[in-house]
């Protein structure tokens, strides 16, 4: 389309007001625009076509036989454009909410707690996407994405959902006999990480731990690490929010907590996008997952010091 054949859009619309209701002052107030701007509008296509397109006639407007050909073609094309917006709000209206969350947080905290979202929005679908890495939100068509880290990700809008304070956690029948008063007697055993959960590698720097130089092996889930520490076969680091549960029903113990060092979950939206409405499918799920971060039960223990006994 050669769009230098075509005058402005804004004028085309302004013409397209006037028209419709015959009036200046009401194509103005519908518009949003000053009675001048309008008129200018108009003086431009007449301007652009060399000739009269409309005129004063009492209180209103009327148009010329031009002016009539035009105002019906902007009418058909403007309506044509109003069914495409149309059809295609619709169907994202029936698409699901496409969220990209890290495979951890999934899997542990996000998973087990998705029943009573369900429970109060049945009419509110979900795609969850796991990824540990940080998409493209625009690119990817996704609505919300959860990650773990500061808050601070370049070309996005971020808010915290879930500080995370850290626990390095066994099964109970590891440590029976003996708890270990220092992270350096934990040094000679094997450590479990998820490849997707970068998290683990960050706590494990705070608390002095290389794990290059250690017994640790890499799992491709955090789901398959927590199952290696409930089993017995050794040590895991991870957020309070993915294992109180394990720890309320005695599946692991906690050796060592930490604070989270402004470290945890955040929900991610791109920028530029107004704030999802509250009644909007994506507000819908926010305002769920606030709420249910709110009142989770987490921990915020001294760092690097065992909990107390009991």
């Amino acid at each position: 389309m050669d769009w230098s054949r075509i005058p402005s859009l804004a004028a085309l619309r302004a013409f397209e007001a006037v028209a419709r209701l015959r009036s200046l002052t009401a194509a103005a107030a519908e518009l949003n625009v000053t009675h001048a701007a309008l008129s200018q509008h108009v003086r431009a296509l007449e301007r652009h076509f060399g000739e009269p397109l409309a005129r004063r006639e009492g209180q209103g407007m009327a148009l010329t036989e031009s002016g009539a050909a035009l105002a019906a073609a902007l009418s058909d094309g403007f309506d044509t454009i109003a069914a495409g917006v149309d059809a295609l709000s619709a169907r994202a209206a029936d698409r699901p909410v496409r969220v990209s969350l890290t495979p951890a947080f999934a899997e542990s905290w996000l998973m087990p707690r998705l029943g009573d979202f369900w429970g109060r929005h049945p009419e509110v679908e979900l795609a969850l996407l796991p990824s540990a890495g940080l998409v493209d939100l625009r690119r990817d068509g996704i609505d919300l994405a959860i990650r773990f880290g500061e808050g601070e990700w370049p070309g996005v809008r971020s808010q915290p959902l879930l500080m995370a304070p850290f626990a390095v956690v066994a099964s109970p029948g590891l440590f029976a006999t003996r708890r270990p008063h220092s992270i350096d007697e934990l040094t000679g055993y094997t450590w479990y990480t998820s490849r997707a959960a970068s998290e683990q590698r960050n706590w494990g720097g705070a608390l002095g731990l290389d794990f290059s130089t250690m017994d640790s092996r890499e799992l491709s889930n955090n789901g398959m690490a927590l199952s290696a520490v409930r089993a017995g076969y050794g040590l895991s680091i991870q957020p309070m929010a993915l294992v109180e549960a394990d720890l309320a029903d005695g599946r692991l113990v906690s050796l060592f907590q930490g604070e989270h060092g402004g470290l945890g979950y955040h929900l991610i939206l791109p920028t530029g996008v107004d704030e999802p409405p509250r009644q909007s499918r994506v507000g819908i799920f926010v305002n769920w997952l606030e709420r249910t971060a709110a009142t989770a039960q987490t921990v915020a223990p001294v760092a690097g010091r065992p909990p107390q006994e009991g």
